[in-house]
Formats: C-alpha cells, structure tokens, sequence
C-alpha cells in the first residue's frame, strides 16, 4: 500500500506563489507516473501536471508556464510550484502516483487565491 501526504495549501493573493509537496511513501525513482489533480466545487476533478519516470512532463494548457512539476528521488517527494496564481486556480489539489498499473491518490490540500 502506497501513502502519499499533500502539504503547502493555503491562502493566497492573486499573483502569489505557493509550493506543494507530496511525500510519498515509496520509492518513487521507480514509479510509472507521478501527477497533481485538482477538484473545484462543482467541477470535475482535472489533471494539473505529471511526470513520467523518465522525466517527461506535461501540464493542462491554463497552468502551462505557471506551474511547474518536479521530484526529488531522495526524498520520495513530488513538488508542484505554482506561480501567478489566480483565483480560477482556487481547488482542492491531489497528488496521485502511479507506481505500476495501479493509481493512489492523496488525501488533498485546500489552495485558495483570492483577488
């Protein structure tokens, strides 16, 4: 069974920036795919960025430029920095991991941006 624990949510202006972290338990240098998910009220819940083992990346066009995805091996942990928020951004966001062929989510952290 994989963990993953989300943290670094919060409140935010408008243009701030704000960092998540996922730490996963497992070793994810040898997952199939690693991505953050966010779900708004009454939407959805929608891919924001992924990567893959090898290092591709991919991001939903509204955060392209934005918003970067990256890990850290050595410590389990995937980051999404975000940047310029807006308040479209507001949303529950998931990490999920893929470390074969099964999918484990986390249990969320809140962003909010206010304007």
């Amino acid at each position: 069974q994989v963990q993953l624990v989300e943290s670094g949510g919060g409140l935010v202006q408008a243009g701030g920036s704000l960092t998540l972290s996922c730490v996963v338990s497992g070793s994810i240098a040898s997952f199939n795919y690693m991505g953050w998910y966010r779900q708004a009220p009454a939407k959805q819940r929608e891919l924001v960025a992924g990567i893959t083992r090898g290092g591709s990346t991919n991001y939903a066009d509204s955060v392209k430029g934005r918003f970067t995805i990256s890990r850290d091996t050595t410590k389990n942990t995937v980051y999404l920095q975000m940047n310029s928020l807006k308040p479209e951004d507001t949303a529950v966001y998931y990490c999920s991991v893929v470390p074969i062929n099964w999918r484990y989510w986390g249990q969320g952290t809140q962003v909010t941006v206010s304007s």
